[in-house]
């Protein structure tokens, strides 16, 4: 499918130890049948090969719509964003974590639903996969919209489902804050200044489960979004336990 001029859609990936995953990684944004796009793999200074295999690999893909971008240290994947973000070119971010997939018309039904609802912030459902990629038929449905009073009550928006309109949402508004669950932390920054996310309620993305990846530890993820509503927000007890009683009980039946 060719794609109109200016609509591109910048794909940032924060890399950091996924020598097992990248390539499939890469070949997912290869494969989208939307055409205009560019591909940003921030390395975060793996130690495992990634970077060596990415090189190699870009080697032999030739494709000038993906580059790589070296990181002097481990600063961890907000920063690693960030810094994708500085050098995106395109009207639209998408952001994809290292290890998760897309269905080949993710990027073309997104682009199409973002402009059909006028959107500068959209994302869609997803299905929980296994170590190999394999979708687990666990389905996460999204609401239609979700304002910044909502969100804070269902955290249903997931990282490698989100798509920003630069030309609605500024680009200077979508640095992410150097936090634990940093992404949330992004969704409601954008939320609170009173745009909308709006959600496709279509299985677009697979979601690997690795054990020992940091959402699968229960007890920090608590620890972490009870923060947010604390520290980041700025929300007092009362408020933020009423908003996390919904969260936990929203986060339990997604994984059931």
């Amino acid at each position: 499918m060719m794609t109109e001029t200016g609509k591109t859609v910048s794909v940032i990936v924060p890399v950091y130890q996924v020598k097992k995953y990248i390539k499939a990684t890469v070949d997912t944004v290869r494969a989208q049948t939307y055409r205009d796009w560019e591909l940003l793999l921030v390395e975060d200074g793996s130690t495992d090969g990634t970077r060596e295999t990415i090189e190699e690999y870009l080697n032999v893909l030739q494709d000038e719509r993906i580059r790589l971008i070296c990181l002097p240290g481990n600063g961890g994947a907000a920063n690693a964003r960030n810094r994708g973000l500085e050098q995106a070119r395109g009207r639209y971010i998408a952001y994809l974590d290292a290890d998760d997939l897309w269905e080949e018309h993710k990027l073309e039904r997104e682009v199409a639903f973002a402009q059909s609802r006028k959107a500068g912030f959209v994302f869609t459902g997803y299905e929980f996969a296994d170590e190999n990629g394999k979708g687990l038929g666990k389905i996460v449905r999204v609401p239609a919209e979700l304002s910044y009073r909502q969100a804070l009550k269902n955290t249903t928006i997931f990282t490698s489902t989100v798509m920003f309109d630069t030309e609605l949402v500024p680009k200077t508004l979508l640095e992410m804050p150097l936090v634990k669950s940093e992404d949330t932390a992004l969704w409601w920054k954008v939320l609170r200044k009173g745009y909308i996310a709006y959600g496709l309620d279509e299985n677009l993305v697979r979601y690997r489960r690795i054990g020992k990846s940091l959402s699968s530890n229960k007890l920090e993820a608590v620890r972490r979004i009870w923060n947010l509503y604390r520290k980041v927000e700025g929300l007092g007890l009362p408020e933020s336990a009423w908003n996390f009683c919904f969260w936990a009980v929203r986060a339990v039946f997604r994984r059931l």
